[in-house]
């Protein structure tokens, strides 16, 4: 899928300046091996809108998304398996590493969030950062099953990609984001690869079009009334 391609290129170089360079390995690490199917499906509801977009003015916004998100698994993976209640055969190392992991998450939500932070997806990013905090506070408190809280994250951040794509483009996001919620009950947590959870672009275009065609058939209706 070269909208996958495309998003892991622009989500590496969207952090390629970040120091130190130990710090950069294990943010790039993450984003050469992880799922692109955020970012991805980002490019592919802007391309459902306008398939002449240029992906090139819209890539930039699907990193963001996916930045936040790596950055948001991260800090959940954390949060289920301290590091520092378990330390590794090296207590010292293990310290050190879960602190550079932390400070990586950190990174990764930043810079996704300021990617985005121009964009008409800004408070919908915002909204997915703070209930994926919710929902990790309840989840540590035991109010809600665990498996629900932490699958929230994967459908918030599909609601977010199709935010940004749509926006992107010039278009409504209302249809995408059903499109979304629907995806959102079938996929893991964490995402399988884009290639394989991800509808074509046109599935998604054809869930815009029902979108609109009720109001069409009212208009016509009404101005053929006598």
């Amino acid at each position: 899928m070269d909208e996958a391609a495309r998003c892991r290129r622009a989500a590496r170089d969207a952090v390629a300046d970040i120091e130190p360079a130990h710090l950069r390995r294990l943010i790039d690490g993450r984003l050469a091996d992880g799922s692109m199917a955020p970012g991805t499906f980002a490019l592919l509801c802007s391309r459902a809108v306008d398939d002449a977009v240029a992906l090139d003015a819209v890539t930039q916004g699907a990193a963001g998304v996916q930045l936040i998100y790596e950055g948001l698994r991260l800090t959940r993976g954390l949060s289920h398996d301290e590091p520092w209640r378990n330390p590794a055969a090296d207590p010292n190392g293990a310290d050190l590493d879960a602190d550079v992991e932390i400070l990586a998450a950190d990174v990764l939500v930043s810079r996704g969030f300021y990617l985005l932070a121009r964009t008409p997806a800004a408070d919908c990013a915002v909204e997915t950062i703070r209930a994926f905090g919710r929902d990790q506070t309840d989840r540590q408190t035991g109010a809600g099953d665990p498996d629900t809280l932490d699958g929230n994250l994967e459908r918030d951040v599909l609601d977010l990609a199709a935010v940004t794509g749509a926006t992107a483009a010039g278009g409504d996001p209302d249809a995408l984001r059903a499109a979304a919620t629907e995806l959102g009950t079938t996929v893991s947590a964490p995402f399988d690869p884009a290639e394989t959870v991800l509808p074509d672009v046109g599935s998604l275009r054809s869930r815009l079009a029902r979108s609109v065609e009720p109001a069409d058939e009212s208009a016509t209706t009404s101005a053929t009334d006598p």
